[in-house]
């Protein structure tokens, strides 16, 4: 039978078995914004990548591939029971978009300045939707984006700590000048926010000056590298076993902070700057599984780096692992 869905002040029919109709929303669902529980927050902003692009029309790829992916979800049921929509992809992030683009590396201070006002806007859509017993999704865009929201959920969820899964360490001091560029976005985590534990999976490109902060952060970042992941299970280590020992280093509040390129690339061959190794879609997921094992909670969430490529895979893929983060975040705040 078609399920009844509250997406606004009234109620129409839904059938989640069906195909999605023009007009709807993020995944074929009729939720607003005002009727859903989880509201995604679309950041089409990519000033400061540095290989390749693209980064700026993956809210857009993953909201039409979304539309293609079933909604009952095997481990997870029917995370789209509790609505999930997402806000229109903003012309005022478009705009400054093609403006910091245009700047580029010839006016950098001018391109810092309109970065700023971006963390400023995904900070108060973000503090606004949590303030409001939501819990707001950012999809960028690159990996610079979600700083706001960061900004916003530990203010909500003091004590935190944040999962974050990436080839890259993003431990760079304004890299290219850029302050908030995309290789830095955990620097500034780490240097500006009261966050305790910062724990990274999949890492497999760093620099030096990268490392040396790891190693110096007294235990504060947890960085387990792809290679030793690797390692380990080369040895026969199962991977449940090391991802319930990477999620054990978190606190029982979670962030979930993922770029695609995390992802083994065969899985995102439009990213703008994809590497050998990585995790496997089902390593991925089994991540989620561990925390959900540790009975720890994720409080909110962002994917970032989804380029739309030659074909919809990159966005397929993106969009499936938003449905299943999203899935499991809901799960683990039932307890």
């Amino acid at each position: 039978m078609p399920r009844t869905a509250n997406h606004g002040p009234r109620a129409a029919k839904f059938d989640p078995d069906a195909a999605a109709t023009a007009g709807s929303g993020i995944y074929g669902l009729p939720f607003t914004p005002a009727g859903a529980r989880v509201v995604i927050i679309p950041v089409p902003y990519e000033a400061t990548t540095s290989y390749g692009g693209g980064t700026s029309r993956g809210p857009a790829a993953v909201l039409e591939a979304s539309k293609q992916v079933d909604l009952y979800d095997h481990e997870t049921g029917r995370p789209y029971e509790a609505g999930i929509a997402m806000l229109p992809i903003p012309r005022k992030i478009i705009t400054w978009n093609a403006m910091a683009k245009k700047l580029g590396r010839k006016r950098v201070a001018d391109v810092n300045k309109i970065s700023d006002q971006v963390n400023e806007w995904v900070y108060e859509q973000t503090s606004a939707l949590v303030e409001s017993g939501k819990m707001p999704v950012v999809l960028g865009g690159d990996h610079s984006v979600p700083f706001g929201a960061i900004k916003a959920y530990v203010a909500r969820y003091p004590g935190m700590g944040i999962l974050h899964v990436d080839a890259h360490a993003d431990l760079r001091n304004a890299y290219e000048g850029f302050t908030w560029s995309h290789a830095s976005i955990f620097y500034n985590v780490v240097m500006r926010l009261p966050i305790p534990k910062l724990v990274q999976v999949g890492v497999r490109d760093l620099g030096a000056a990268e490392m040396r902060i790891i190693d110096g952060s007294g235990g504060r970042i947890v960085t387990f590298f792809d290679s030793d992941i690797a390692a380990l299970k080369e040895r026969g280590t199962p991977f449940a076993e090391l991802a319930d020992k990477i999620v054990a280093a978190l606190p029982r509040d979670v962030y979930l902070s993922w770029d695609i390129d995390g992802l083994d690339p065969t899985l995102c061959p439009g990213t703008g700057t994809p590497v050998p190794g990585g995790l496997s879609w089902n390593e991925a997921i089994g991540l989620l599984r561990a925390i959900r094992r540790a009975k720890k909670r994720i409080v909110g969430l962002d994917l970032c780096e989804v380029a739309p490529g030659e074909t919809e895979w990159d966005a397929n893929v993106g969009a499936r692992l938003l449905y299943k983060m999203i899935g499991f975040a809901l799960l683990t705040q039932e307890g």
